[in-house]
């Protein structure tokens, strides 16, 4: 009996290359339903180890693949245990904290990446849309961190940052405010745009400013920050 050879694909992305592996499967599959006992010393027995071994390479590859494009990610030091420390409440609405916009700091951006947009949101604020607290976008693809104050003090954002008007109608970080007795959360994230930057107004609201970065995202990053009162 003359066995089939078994090759390993050169796929050209993960979708591909798991279609190849569940195809040769299939090959290798309908190969040993159709061997006779008798036949089996005449099989190619290297070819079929070759298999397992593509099989098994190719699997640890898909994972390798998947763990790469999950690596974008964000991260802040800005916190204790999970809350925001005083220096991160507003110093409006009853509340008295310091107005010192968060240090963010983010890696493993997808490929392509020509800009980011950086905001903070409270989805728990009692508006019914919840509560933008920072909006800042067209931050160069060469940034991968916002130091601390970069949103609340003049001068420390990176060259070419466009800061949108928050919740409150102000152009730079709020602080966390929640009422009292509450505790909410406050949603960090970095988006990856194709573009490098977002062709809007300055008056531009932050519900347009998210619009347009899904309209031309190639990936985003969240961590989440409580804050209670």
């Amino acid at each position: 009996m003359n066995s089939q050879a078994l090759p390993c694909p050169e796929p050209l992305n993960l979708i591909e290359w798991r279609q190849s592996l569940r195809a040769t499967e299939q090959r290798a599959s309908r190969l040993i339903t159709t061997m006779k006992p008798s036949s089996f010393h005449k099989v190619d027995l290297m070819k079929i180890t070759s298999f397992c071994h593509t099989l098994i390479a190719g699997l640890a590859l898909s994972g390798a693949i998947a763990a790469q494009a999950a690596e974008f990610k964000v991260e802040t030091d800005s916190q204790v245990d999970g809350h925001f420390p005083n220096a991160q409440f507003a110093n409006v609405f009853g509340c008295h904290g310091g107005n010192v916009s968060p240090h963010i700091r983010w890696q493993d951006a997808p490929a392509g990446t020509q800009s980011f947009v950086v905001t903070v949101y409270d989805p728990d604020a009692p508006t019914g849309s919840g509560w933008w607290h920072w909006v800042l976008a067209d931050l160069p693809a060469s940034v991968h961190e916002l130091s601390l104050g970069a949103g609340s003090e003049p001068g420390k954002l990176p060259a070419g940052a466009v800061q949108f008007r928050n919740d409150a109608g102000q152009t730079s970080f709020l602080g966390a405010c929640p009422p009292a007795g509450q505790t909410h959360r406050y949603v960090i994230t970095v988006q990856a745009l194709k573009v490098a930057k977002l062709d809007l107004p300055p008056t531009a609201s932050a519900a347009m400013v998210g619009f347009m970065s899904y309209a031309n995202g190639l990936g985003k990053a969240s961590t989440t920050v409580l804050a209670g009162r």
